[in-house]
């Protein structure tokens, strides 16, 4: 365990991961487009943090190189596909098959690391990636012939493994990264590229910003409060002080978390293949993970 021994670093897991459980449930109660509640998401979780980094970090951002610059642009671009997938996906699949497949990407990050970093893959998390895949297979193959909630679980499941991959190409941009550069200049970059990115796509879908009711704008701002503010960043926090394999291993909590909420919430009931399938996808999650840094 890393300095910071006590029980405040559980307690944050333990405000965190519901918080995250809620990002499906909160997307499946607005009626808006996918695109737009992703980008109001990031938008909104991207305003608090803009008069802190001006006020304490202006010395940090004018001493950032242009290739930084790049690899967090390019981080930025990665993170709004992977929300731009995901949110679509829960529009064609059982929640709890899109937020399992969409927690994949430790698997993801190993095999990419592998491939790009050249970092050695242990035959852990080797047999860990076979797992997964196989879970994976499983939950898309059966959801389609099982008569799986969502109309089209085979292109949401998809679009889950989709946001999955590219979650995993924004921890492989931002893991140099975020060795040189301080936490708040690094995600404003990114959550400013990242949400540039997803109005660019809503504009180019042709829907509209604006005109949205109370109701929506609430789930938007919830989204940014829970999963952004509460959720992922208190799980920033947490990362220096418990070891990453903590961190990633309580992650895992977001798909059952998520999927007894749509049960009581949605009356959402999975099916007996996106449950076993899924328990298959968490194993193999668990084991990967414990050897691979999660997403930040």
């Amino acid at each position: 365990m890393r300095a910071g021994k006590g029980l405040a670093p559980y307690l944050a897991l333990a405000v965190a991961i519901p918080a995250i459980s809620t990002g499906a449930i909160l997307v499946r109660l607005s009626s808006a487009p996918s695109s737009v509640a992703a980008a109001y998401r990031v938008l909104f979780t991207t305003l608090p943090l803009l008069p802190i980094a001006v006020l304490r970090y202006r010395e940090q951002f004018r001493a950032i190189g242009r290739r930084d610059v790049l690899f967090a642009c390019c981080s930025g671009l990665a993170l709004a596909v992977h929300f731009a997938a995901w949110f679509e996906s829960l529009s064609w699949t059982s929640v709890a098959a899109s937020v399992t497949l969409v927690q994949s990407q430790p698997i993801f990050v190993a095999i990419g690391a592998w491939a790009v970093l050249s970092e050695r893959v242990t035959r852990r998390t080797a047999v860990g990636i076979l797992v997964a895949v196989a879970g994976i297979v499983t939950m898309s193959v059966g959801d389609l012939f099982s008569g799986a909630v969502g109309s089209d679980p085979l292109l949401g499941n998809s679009l889950a493994v989709t946001g999955a991959i590219m979650a995993a190409v924004y921890v492989l941009a931002g893991r140099s990264l975020r060795q040189r550069l301080a936490l708040i200049p690094y995600v404003v970059i990114v959550y400013s590229v990242c949400t540039v990115g997803l109005l660019a796509l809503v504009v180019a879908q042709g829907h509209a910003l604006t005109g949205y009711g109370e109701q929506e704008w609430l789930v938007f701002l919830g989204l940014a409060v829970g999963p952004g503010l509460l959720g992922h960043t208190v799980i920033n926090w947490a990362l220096g002080h418990l070891e990453s394999s903590v961190v990633s291993v309580s992650l895992l909590g977001e798909p059952v978390g998520s999927t007894v909420l749509a049960a009581l919430i949605l009356a959402e009931t999975p099916t007996l293949v996106t449950v076993a399938g899924g328990a298959v996808v968490l194993a193999g999650i668990v084991t990967t993970a414990t050897e691979q840094e999660p997403a930040q």
